[in-house]
């Protein structure tokens, strides 16, 4: 006779509960840890992303230079052409001339250079192959006369006297700063053409040939030798003749 089948007893309902609110902690738990994993990353890749800016910004802070404010104003000493007399260039093929210098108590280097000549006539031509701006650091620069009336026939070069002008990236006039670039415009040259050749059989004459020889005649110790003996001869004898009639 076969046995009759055991029947399991009901969980009690408090048991359950238990259970249920166990795992519902388990899960929360695990959510809240997901949720903390989640933020950490986050922040760290916020911290990843903020700390080159950060970098850059203290390595730009570190890169700033205070200029002293005992310092003189620095500039520039033209070595060539020398400024003891007045240099005159001829503008002709192949006459290249060039300016040269020395930087003075430059504390602050400059990006570029503006060099320009200034005519007496009001006239300001760039000076230079590349239009008159050089690198700061440069301490000289060559200019092609011939080859600048060349390219620009709407204003040439004027036969007059100019002046030199190099300032720096703060433009013509700027204040005078301690350390930084003084505009510099002491040099003064001319420049001139010369005239093209005319062969004596097409009509040229010497305009002052004539009044030079006249010139050098007067002058010469003999002609004044010459002129003073009748001056002395002549007034002897109208003393002479004087003294006769009475």
């Amino acid at each position: 006779m076969a046995e009759p089948a055991k029947r399991t007893p009901a969980p009690e309902p408090a048991l359950v509960a238990r259970q249920q609110n166990g795992q519902n902690g388990q899960a929360a738990q695990n959510g809240q840890a997901a949720q903390n994993g989640q933020a950490a990353q986050n922040g760290q890749a916020n911290g990843q992303q903020a700390n080159p800016q950060n970098g850059a910004v203290s390595q730009a802070a570190s890169t700033t230079t205070s200029i002293p404010q005992t310092l003189p104003a620095g500039g520039l000493t033209i070595t060539q052409p020398p400024q003891t007399a007045t240099s005159y260039y001829k503008v002709a093929p192949g006459n290249i001339i060039t300016f040269a210098w020395n930087f003075t108590s430059l504390f602050v280097t400059p990006t570029h250079l503006t060099v320009s000549a200034i005519c007496d006539n009001g006239n300001t031509y760039p000076v230079g192959p590349t239009d008159g701006i050089i690198p700061g650091t440069a301490t000289s620069v060559t200019w092609d006369l011939y080859s600048y009336n060349q390219a620009n026939p709407q204003l040439p070069l004027a036969q007059q006297t100019y002046q030199l002008n190099i300032w720096d990236d703060r433009g013509p006039g700027a204040a005078i700063a301690p350390g930084q670039f003084r505009e510099n415009n002491a040099l003064r040259f001319a420049i001139y053409t010369p005239q093209s050749y005319t062969p004596i059989a097409s009509g040229w004459q010497c305009t002052g040939c004539n009044s030079g020889v006249t010139m050098a005649y007067a002058t010469h110790p003999v002609t004044i030798s010459l002129i003073t003996t009748f001056l002395v001869m002549f007034l002897s004898g109208y003393a002479l003749l004087r003294q006769a009639l009475h």
